[in-house]
């Protein structure tokens, strides 16, 4: 049964600062599309004005339909921008980012799923900006080893992937492409192919009808692919017919349990709360992550 249409009080976006229009601009300046706005991201004024945000590559149509994500899908038939990774690399100068977190949309109509340039935007970005730390969130890259070492060998601090809901829920909330059981093997590829410089990372969303038994087994399996870093957050409906329904609100209380239980399997960084997203705070919880390690 989905949960009422009205918010619990601790569910809150934040208005945007003066900082937010100058992000725009530049974002609009390079012709660059962020998960931010086409995920309607409830961060996104908090990020903004922080002079953050997540640059979704590839594209703003995806190759899959997920019942809980706002992107477009389209079939782009191999079409690639091969301008993006200079855009990208010139805005984050612009920018003057120390950290920027870069994800993408999935790719199945590419033999590499978008490796090759993924690859190149972290390595534009290192020449544009060389002292900046760069996270890949990125898709199963269809399961694909030579993908996935394509984007390791181009060396982000940090390969992030999510899992997304628990197991029983995947089919119902993820493309059928997306399964539990290849992104806990990419996640756990990733760390043997990049080795323990690079930290992993994933996500869970709750609310879409998962069992607690169920996410404390999920946090196991992550911890047993050696992902270091786990957030979990609240999912919000980006729409209305066709998204999955939000099931129910976990009080804030319920996070803390996870993130003290997440803690306890060993992971480096958690970030557990009501509004906390997969790349929400991604550069304080790196250091963090690098710090416990």
């Amino acid at each position: 049964m989905a949960a009422s249409q009205r918010l619990p009080p601790w569910i809150r976006g934040t208005l945007p600062s003066h900082q937010y229009p100058e992000v725009l601009e530049i974002l609009r300046t390079h012709r660059l599309a962020t998960v931010c706005r086409e995920a309607h991201c409830p961060n996104i004024g908090q990020c903004w004005s922080q002079r953050t945000a997540t640059v979704m590559l590839l594209g703003e149509r995806c190759t899959r339909r997920c019942s809980f994500c706002a992107v477009g899908t389209e079939w782009p038939a191999g079409e690639v921008d091969a301008t993006e990774p200079g855009r990208v690399a010139s805005a984050a100068g612009q920018w003057g980012l120390r950290y920027l977190v870069l994800t993408m949309v999935a790719r199945d109509d590419l033999p590499d799923h978008g490796a090759a340039l993924l690859a190149e935007t972290i390595r534009a970005l290192r020449r544009q900006v060389p002292e900046m730390k760069v996270e890949m969130l990125a898709s199963d890259l269809g399961g694909s080893d030579p993908a996935l070492a394509t984007v390791l060998d181009a060396r982000p601090q940090v390969f992030a992937h999510n899992v997304e809901t628990v197991a029983r829920l995947t089919p119902g909330v993820r493309d059928p492409r997306a399964t539990y059981e290849r992104s806990l093997k990419v996640l756990a590829r990733a760390k043997e192919l990049g080795g323990a410089e690079i930290l992993t990372k994933s996500s869970i969303m709750l609310g879409l009808g998962e069992e607690p038994a169920e996410v404390r087994a999920t946090l196991r399996d992550l911890r047993a692919a050696s992902v270091d870093i786990v957030t979990l957050g609240q999912y919000l409906r980006p729409g209305g017919e066709g998204y999955h329904p939000v099931v129910r609100y976990p009080p804030p209380a319920e996070f803390a349990e996870y993130a003290a239980e997440a803690r306890a399997l060993g992971f480096p960084g958690v970030a557990s709360g009501p509004m906390v997203r997969s790349s929400y705070m991604a550069e304080e919880l790196y250091a963090a992550s690098v710090a416990r390690r």
